[in-house]
Order: C-alpha cells, then structure tokens, then sequence
C-alpha cells in the first residue's frame, strides 16, 4: 500500500520532532483559531504562532489553512490529531504522578508525650495516622520532658502543660477532664463517697514527689498533706495500674477510664481543674511537609479521641 505525503511527512519528520509543541498545536485544532488557543493557554498570540510554525517546519507540511473565521486543519493535522491527544494526555499522567510524589508523605517522626498519654491516648490516634499516611514512619518517645523538642531529640510533643519557650510553636488542642475513680471492688468493699470530705475517709493514690493532687485539693478548698495518700507513686502507668487493682481511690484522665477495666468514677460533682492538651513543634521544621503533615493529623485526631473516650465510645478493657 502506498503511503500518503502526510505518512511520509511524519516518518521523516519524526527524528527531530519537539514533542512541547504538542500541546500549542491541540490548542489551535481545539479552538480554531490562534487566538482562541492563546486565551486558553494564556500565552500570547505570536508566541503561538512561532510554536505552530516551528511544528509544521519539523513536519514539513502545513497543519493549518488560515480562514475567514480563523484556521482550519489539513489532512496532516487531522492525521497527527489522535497520537498528539495520546501524547497530551501521557504527559499529563506522568506530571500528575511528579506532583503526587512530592507530595507524598514519607519518612519518620519522632512524637513525644507523656508515659499515661503515650499508652492510653495515643495509640488509636497513631494507629489511624497509619493507616491514613502509611509512607509515616512513627516513633514515639515517652516522656515528660519539654527540652527533647529543643534538643531536636523529637520533631511534635503531646503535652499537658503550655510550652513556653520562643522558639516552639503550640496549639492548644482541648481541656482534658480529671475524674476521681476507684475499682467497682473497693468500694463494694469501701463504700462510694457521696460527698468531697468522704475522701478523706477512703484510701487515697496519690504521687510522691509530685505536689499536683496536694495542690489540687487546696485549690477546691481541701487542704490535705501528702502522706493522706496512703499510696504514692509519680510513675503514672503504674498509677492507673494501682487503681485498676482496687487499691483506693485515685485521679486520672476521663480518657483513661475505657482501658481500666472495672473502674468507675465517683464524685461526678467535684470540679477538678482539667488538665490543657497541647500540641508543640519546633519553629525550625514547622515548614517540614512531613512534620507538617503529622502536625495536622494529630491536632484534628486527638480531639476527636478525647472526645470519643468521654462520650464512653470504647468499651472497657
């Protein structure tokens, strides 16, 4: 079968065809006219018309035939016309996947929270940041110290205290609620306390060096000494622990309460302050768009989380 001048003229052409000159061309087919294609590509006409006349040089044919209204299309263009949209829309493909992988989240973050934080709160969130960015590598540093972010020893904190050093960039993410509670089985064998002063009647948990719940009490008009608490630990795993086992009565977080199995809160009047739950980065890689991206996830997961434990979501364990 004999080929057409069209055929010839794009075999020969096709060594040194500019394939960016695709998309200037299916511009013009699309439109009819320069200028249409010019206001869809917002390039300026003669730049267009240059382009369109480097093609048809590389080709060596016309593509298009000036008319009253605008161009139209030789028996090249129409020709050329399906291979060049297959070309337009593998480019596009692969500029879409250039721009996805930049975008993607991949690499490690280091968070940091607390000991009772680190095992009761933020296990399911992280858990749902995996599944959301599985590219997330998570490590997760238990401890109260507030220096791992300016030592650069971890990249986002979870903490229960504002951090107030310049050069860290927090945000308050909610009020966790305390609650005093006890296992259903000291106070089967204890009593239920009906009234604030009835604590000082029952076994108290309190910390050892840690002056917070001595503090607390004061605040709400109860001024106690440490050794009330017949129990002390600033452990705070082990602190939930010693509840969980009916040991007396103790104060936690509202959140701690689905995962102790068989512990109850009494006192549902007592106003004990809520503790503040903020989330802190360095000012140095708060532009990371890894960090960023974690940053993000866990100032809308840990809410929801919050929230979810309060409303008794989560059976007990």
């Amino acid at each position: 079968m004999a080929k057409s001048d069209s055929d010839v003229a794009v075999n020969e052409a096709a060594r040194g065809f500019d394939w960016a000159l695709v998309r200037s061309f299916l511009a013009v087919l699309d439109a009819g006219s320069l200028s249409g294609a010019a206001q869809q590509l917002g390039a300026q006409q003669p730049t267009l018309s240059r382009q369109l006349a480097a093609l048809e040089a590389q080709l060596g044919a016309p593509l298009f035939e000036r008319t009253g209204r605008g161009v139209a299309p030789t028996a090249l263009a129409l020709a050329i016309a399906q291979d060049a949209r297959v070309m337009q829309q593998g480019a596009e493909q692969l500029q879409h996947r250039l721009s996805s992988q930049r975008a993607r989240t991949s690499g490690i973050v280091r968070i940091t929270t607390s000991q009772v934080a680190a095992n009761y709160l933020l296990p399911p969130v992280l858990a749902a940041l995996q599944a959301a960015e599985p590219g997330i590598e998570v490590e997760l540093v238990a401890s109260n110290q507030l220096s791992n972010l300016l030592r650069r020893e971890a990249d986002i904190a979870v903490r229960m205290v504002r951090p107030v050093q310049a050069s860290l960039v927090a945000r308050k993410l909610a009020d966790i609620a305390l609650t005093a509670c006890a296992h259903e089985q000291y106070l089967a064998r204890a009593g239920t306390p009906t009234r604030p002063d009835e604590l000082l009647r029952h076994r108290l948990i309190g910390y050892d060096r840690d002056d917070t719940l001595v503090r607390g009490f004061a605040a709400m008009g109860m001024p106690i000494g440490r050794r009330q608490f017949v129990l002390r630990t600033d452990d705070q795993v082990a602190y939930g622990r010693l509840v969980a086992a009916g040991a007396g009565i103790g104060f936690v977080a509202a959140y701690n309460l689905p995962w102790l199995a068989g512990v109850v809160p009494v006192l549902p009047a007592l106003k004990i302050p809520p503790l503040p739950c903020w989330l802190a980065v360095h000012r140095e890689i708060r532009g990371n768009p890894l960090v960023r991206r974690a940053f993000d996830f866990l100032a809308e997961a840990i809410p929801r989380e919050l929230a979810a434990a309060a409303g008794g979501h989560r059976r007990n364990r």
